[in-house]
């Protein structure tokens, strides 16, 4: 799609004329050297325009080219452009941004200079959120058939929702390295915990997720398409018909983190009220994985979940998101997440010993 950045500068500049454009080289003043850099994160585009009195004034035109290095999403790069936006402006003897904006469908380039935070606009799912169902669940101390007709089909959306994407190496890295290092991954949800809870167990926890990412890092056969952030806040039931709210995380990854990120509500929910477990919240833990295992074959799904599985357990723990919950949940939660790291995968049955 031609760009038609001469419209644009025209506009932004009426009393001037374009004389010159041209692209900048990463690297214009090297050789084949072994210095020389082949590759940035965009390709520039110098514009030259003089007044009507001969005076030129150049100008940089930039955008950010997808590639591995956390920009494969056209989220990323939106958030790189607004980043330096403002970082340039604030940065000494530093050039100037002057301009901020979007290429149009069109080719024609839109300014959001004068904007300030984005917003979205969705459609409303009618019906009650999945996490009302837990707690009367967590009360009644029992699933209804209503109850068990619900957790298939959540089963069965995910086992329909996971079809393997090809040739994932990029995706799946980013995934497993958000998982470990991103504001909203393990690193970041730890950085949010007050001072001096759990500082020692949150290190080690850490520590052992940062392992596990190489034992993952290349099993990129696994890349399937995700929801992200599949937790019981995140979706409406209408009878049995669920509706999913804020997909996350590019929309892929591995299945593991789906699974898990429903499954760790189920020992939330009970965690301080041992009875809500045998004939609840554990009837649907264990329904949880065996119905997704009836619907879709997935052998090593256990063996990768301990950094996933942990993920959300330090999720579910951190003050900010739950501060109800009791120190003794928060310990119980975080052994269990201890114990699954430093095994060679997650077994389902060790949930019984957290009621017993």
């Amino acid at each position: 799609m031609p760009v038609d950045i001469r419209r644009h500068f025209e506009r932004l500049y009426p009393d001037c004329q374009i004389v010159a454009i041209e692209q900048l080289a990463p690297d214009s003043g090297a050789t084949a050297a072994a210095t020389e850099k082949r590759a940035g994160y965009g390709v520039p585009v110098r514009v030259s325009l003089a007044d009507a009195r001969g005076q030129r004034r150049e100008l940089v035109w930039r955008t950010a080219s997808a590639n591995e290095f956390g920009h494969d999403r056209r989220s990323d790069r939106v958030a790189a452009i607004v980043q330096s936006y403002e970082d340039f402006a604030a940065t000494p003897g530093h050039i100037a941004a002057l301009d901020l904006g979007f290429v149009g469908n069109d080719g024609t380039l839109r300014s959001v200079r004068d904007a300030g935070e984005p917003y979205l606009i969705t459609s409303f799912a009618p019906g009650s959120i999945y996490a009302s169902d837990l707690r009367r669940i967590a009360t009644d101390r029992a699933t209804s058939e209503l109850d068990l007709a619900r957790i298939e089909a959540l089963a069965r959306y995910l086992a329909e929702l996971h079809v393997p994407i090809s040739d994932g190496a990029v995706r799946y890295r980013r995934s497993i390295r958000d998982l470990i290092g991103s504001g909203e991954g393990i690193y970041g949800i730890i950085d949010g915990y007050p001072d001096g809870l759990a500082d020692e167990r949150l290190r080690a926890i850490e520590e052992q997720c940062a392992t596990w990412r190489w034992r993952l890092r290349d099993r990129h056969h696994r890349l399937a398409r995700t929801h992200g952030d599949f937790h019981p806040f995140n979706i409406v039931f209408d009878g049995t018909t669920p509706t999913m709210l804020d997909a996350s995380r590019g929309g892929c990854g591995d299945p593991a983190d789906d699974l898990t990120a429903m499954a760790v509500n189920f020992l939330l929910f009970a965690i301080d009220d041992p009875q809500a477990w045998p004939h609840g919240l554990g009837v649907l833990w264990r329904r949880w994985w065996a119905d997704y295992f009836s619907l879709r074959d997935d052998p090593a799904l256990l063996e990768v979940a301990p950094p996933f599985f942990a993920w959300r357990v330090v999720v579910v723990c951190n003050p900010r998101f739950y501060p109800n919950l009791s120190a003794a949940g928060r310990d119980k939660l975080l052994g269990f997440a201890e114990d699954v790291l430093a095994a060679d995968a997650l077994d389902p049955m060790w949930a019984e010993e957290l009621f017993r």
